[in-house]
């Protein structure tokens, strides 16, 4: 079995999901008393926060990539970035580091595929749904790519931050998403990507009457399929 090098706590209540899902699933194949062998480097969300709002991603790449040959250093044999807005940041990252890096667009690209769908929705932060580095990377994997009005993607970042990563989950945040979904798939999306790791923990799949991608649950099985391989 492989090293896992998880970059995590962006925010630590998705951080929990991807070492849950990846346990879960390593002892699923093998059995017993099997988990997987995981290197974590959890950050102080609110440090990582500040330098999103502030726009100084050259610092925090910095640091990412910093820890991420770290986590090579210490043993790591693959790395995963426990969030999707950070992947702006992949590049950075990659370049610092010498075995794979599991980018977490290409997990959710592969499943949409292989549900053999094209017109997909986004939701997540702003900087995942107006931005080109997560957003470009599907299109370039063959994907028809629909991201919210401006003031739905208000309502969706201000979830994120507002009550998700602070560990808050409201019944009526859940039914404006799901209102918000329904009207995307109305205007032609087949299906929806939860493109914040959080959202998982608001919206789940019998929330919702369409192909539903969860990208943790789809980034923590990759990162299993990796180790295992």
């Amino acid at each position: 079995m492989k090293t896992i090098g998880l970059l995590g706590g962006m925010s630590w209540e998705s951080s929990i999901e991807y070492e849950r899902l990846i346990n879960t699933e390593v002892r699923r194949r093998l059995g017993g008393t099997h988990s997987a062998d995981l290197i974590i480097r959890s950050y102080d969300f609110a440090a990582i926060e500040g330098l999103q709002e502030r726009g100084e991603w050259d610092g925090a790449g910095r640091l990412l990539a910093a820890d991420a040959a770290r986590l090579e250093s210490a043993g790591a044999d693959l790395i995963v970035l426990c969030t999707n807005t950070m992947h702006i940041l992949a590049p950075v990252i990659e370049a610092a580091i010498t075995v794979p890096f599991l980018h977490i667009a290409d997990a959710t690209a592969a499943a949409i595929h292989r549900a053999e769908i094209t017109r997909i929705a986004l939701l997540g932060t702003r900087y995942t749904m107006e931005q080109d580095f997560y957003r470009g990377r599907l299109e370039e994997l063959g994907l028809d790519v629909r991201v919210p009005g401006d003031d739905d993607r208000t309502l969706v970042h201000d979830v994120i931050y507002n009550e998700l990563v602070q560990g808050e989950v409201h019944d009526d945040s859940r039914r404006r998403f799901v209102e918000l979904i329904e009207r995307m798939v109305g205007e032609g999306a087949e299906g929806v990507i939860a493109g914040c790791t959080e959202i998982e923990l608001l919206v789940r799949p019998e929330d919702v009457d369409c192909p539903y991608f969860p990208t943790t649950s789809l980034h923590a099985m990759a990162a299993v399929e990796a180790a295992l391989a």
